[in-house]
């Protein structure tokens, strides 16, 4: 393994906080990334669409994007902070909140803390477990009361959700090759 001297890579395991069966996946990254750029990544491998607003919480502080219209105008600007800036060490914890409004928590845990392999590439997602709901469906409840609906071909929503998610939608699904090609053009 050759390594470079100074940068280390971080392996998180980024969780959907209140999901059950638990929805999450485990990501290499350089601990020398910005946290906008984690933004994008936690976007890539959680399959989520971009299209809300965000936040991370790290030791009481708030990293963003500022907003006027939400009272998020005191937020750190995510793109001058770097990863390495904090001084994690493994089993740290940090949250990142995806969508005000359906409000996706994520716990975000640095599990390990180890050299960079130049023989990788980096951002690489090494396992996953089970579908992220789409976006704008409520919630973690609301998500809920979907897979019920699906389940139940007599549920008076079940036709509107079933086309709305697809026929073949499955809870359980997680299709690393889709996700290592969403984070190709990341690195």
């Amino acid at each position: 393994m050759t390594t470079i001297a100074g940068k280390m890579i971080y392996q998180l395991k980024i969780t959907l906080k209140g999901s059950k069966p638990s929805i999450w996946r485990r990501v290499l990254i350089k601990n020398d990334i910005t946290l906008s750029k984690l933004h994008g990544i936690i976007q890539a491998v959680m399959g989520w669409e971009n299209n809300h607003l965000h936040i991370f919480d790290i030791c009481g502080e708030n990293y963003g994007v500022a907003d006027s219209d939400f009272d998020y105008s005191e937020v750190c600007d995510e793109i001058k902070y770097k990863l390495n800036r904090f001084k994690f060490e493994e089993k740290d914890k940090f949250t990142y909140e995806y969508d005000f409004g359906d409000s996706w928590e994520h716990i975000i845990t640095v599990e390990k803390i180890f050299p960079i392999d130049t023989q990788v590439k980096y951002p690489v997602c090494i396992k996953g477990k089970n579908a992220c709901p789409p976006e704008d469906c409520g919630g973690l409840w609301g998500y809920y009361d979907m897979v019920d609906a699906i389940k139940d071909s007599k549920h008076p929503e079940h036709e509107s959700y079933t086309e709305w998610l697809g026929e073949d939608f499955d809870t359980e699904a997680f299709d690393i090759n889709k996700v290592s090609a969403n984070l190709e053009c990341m690195e």
